[in-house]
């Protein structure tokens, strides 16, 4: 009879329980393993014997064959081996069977002398075995850290096969492994709006854009401070909650890029990819599907600097994710989903010498229109706030700069009024996040400030997307302001957000 043990596979971000089914039965010599596995899986079979045979045990002479099920489910990665190794170990009777095998899994990739390298994707792998009711998984040691995130299930760590023979056999005791807890305080920003001199209009945006999770785009001549403002932005948003950073710390160990694999990532990420990433890395591809820039920014910001230099085809793919908050993969053996709820920040110039509206200027309307047109409309109507930015002269007095220390505590009480607000709405945490049907019940508009959205709707012919995004945005004034309910300064404030569409009305002839 075959024997069975428990290990995972990846599905996104989420885990997938594999059943490694193991048998024996007289014929030539050979290993064949099934079940959809790509050639890491295929290659098993070399590891497996060598790290058999170094660890003292007798590797069979007979047909093996190895079915990773279900069968129909893509399976990648080397983590399988030690799986198979002690389902192989089990089925030739060279170990007892433990009692409750069913509520034990296996992870790891076994080295030709049987020792047990680390894996990528723990996390996500425990998170599926907890659920499931497994009570103990035997993993690699360096991964005990990271699977320990995961309270109220065993954690066995092995670093070789034989150890874990043994501890599965009750014969070792486990390994105490200390685990240093970081409770240090939070890591302190490089960075801080007290540095921003001048721009005080575009701040007060731009933390409107915070506290609401809009998207926001930013033009003006090189040197203005665009991205100087950008790469703050993260010092204003609020803490990640336990949920976000548990869903920030899965992707990242699914793509193998934690650095701290004992602890929870807790500060929002900020991405900035470089404006000739392809359409995969922004959007996340390749042969086994993986996540690309904007999951990686999940919860937090995607900083695209540059943007108009950016391929139309790979701003146009951003279309469906930032309407969805998830992006899906597709590939002829299966497809993969990601989160993907970031804000977008965009950085441009005006037009293609960058200085539109100083005499050192030669560009003609033509040439500016076709410039702005590498943002294609349907990505402009996505960025709820759009704002030039000017040059501050160097040598003028200013008055005082506010820290981010101060901006952020506005964000936070904006964020808490809407926390609280859609604390009941699966899916909604702000105000960004607000479907056609939500905004008609938690942002109804006076008669006073429907009739100055109905005159702007008739002068610059708004699309719905557009409105919608005026009314989200005068909700998050009106939240920044501890009003219950949207006036009519508000919705001039909201007016006055998106200033490149205006601009591209007015070189239209409008």
């Amino acid at each position: 009879m075959a024997s069975t043990v428990y290990s995972f596979a990846l599905a996104g971000i989420d885990g997938q329980v594999v059943e490694v089914e193991t048998d024996t039965m007289l014929g030539m010599n050979a290993v064949s393993i099934v079940g959809l596995g790509d050639k890491a899986v295929k290659e098993a079979r070399e590891r497996l014997e060598a790290a058999i045979t170094y660890s003292g045990f007798v590797f069979p002479l007979v047909k093996i064959v190895f079915n990773l099920a279900p069968s129909d489910m893509k399976k990648t990665g080397t983590h399988y081996d030690l799986a198979m190794a002690i389902g192989l170990l089990l089925r030739s009777n060279q170990i007892p069977e433990p009692k409750n095998l069913h509520e034990i899994a296996f992870i790891g990739e076994l080295s030709l002398n049987a020792s047990i390298r680390g894996s990528s994707g723990i996390l996500p792998m425990v998170l599926k075995a907890k659920e499931i009711g497994i009570k103990k998984i035997f993993l690699p040691l360096e991964n005990v850290s990271e699977a320990r995130l995961v309270k109220g299930i065993q954690i066995f760590g092995c670093e070789h096969l034989r150890e874990a023979v043994e501890l599965l056999a009750g014969r070792r005791e486990p390994k105490e492994i200390e685990i240093h807890e970081k409770n240090k305080p939070p890591e302190q920003f490089p960075l801080d709006f007290r540095d921003v001199k001048g721009h005080e209009n575009l701040i007060h945006y731009v933390v409107i854009a915070a506290a609401g999770g809009h998207n926001l785009l930013m033009i003006g001549p090189p040197g203005s401070g665009k991205s100087m403002i950008a790469k703050r932005i993260p010092t204003i948003l609020p803490e990640m909650g336990e949920k976000e950073s548990l869903e920030v710390t899965k992707i990242y160990s699914v793509a193998n890029l934690l650095h701290e694999k004992g602890t929870l990532i807790t500060r929002r990420p900020f991405r900035a990819p470089h404006h000739n990433a392809s359409t995969n890395a922004l959007i996340g591809g390749g042969p086994y599907a993986k996540p690309g820039e904007i999951s990686y920014a999940h919860n937090g910001v995607l900083f695209l600097d540059e943007i108009a230099e950016f391929s139309r085809k790979t701003l146009d793919a951003l279309r469906q994710p930032l309407e969805d908050q998830m992006v899906t993969i597709t590939r002829v053996w299966g497809s993969n989903a990601y989160p993907a709820s970031f804000m977008l920040v965009g950085a441009m110039n005006p037009c293609p010498c960058g200085y539109f509206g100083q005499e050192k200027c030669r560009c003609t309307d033509y040439e500016i229109a076709k410039y702005r047109q590498k943002l294609s409309g349907p990505i402009i109507d996505r960025m709820d706030i759009q704002k030039y930015v000017n040059n501050v002269n160097f040598f003028s007095e200013k008055t005082p700069s506010i820290s981010s220390d101060e901006l952020k505590k506005y964000v936070c009480d904006a964020r808490k009024i809407q926390e609280k607000r859609y604390e009941n709405i699966p899916g909604i945490s702000f105000n960004a996040q607000l479907t056609p049907s939500l905004i008609t019940e938690f942002c109804p508009l006076d008669a006073e400030t429907t009739s100055l959205l109905q005159k702007a709707y008739d002068r610059f012919k708004y699309s719905g997307r557009s409105l919608h995004k005026f009314i989200k945005v005068a909700r998050t004034i009106a939240d920044l302001e501890g009003e219950a309910k949207i006036n009519a300064s508000h919705m001039r404030q909201s007016l006055l957000s998106r200033d490149l569409e205006k601009d591209a009305w007015q070189l239209q002839g409008g």
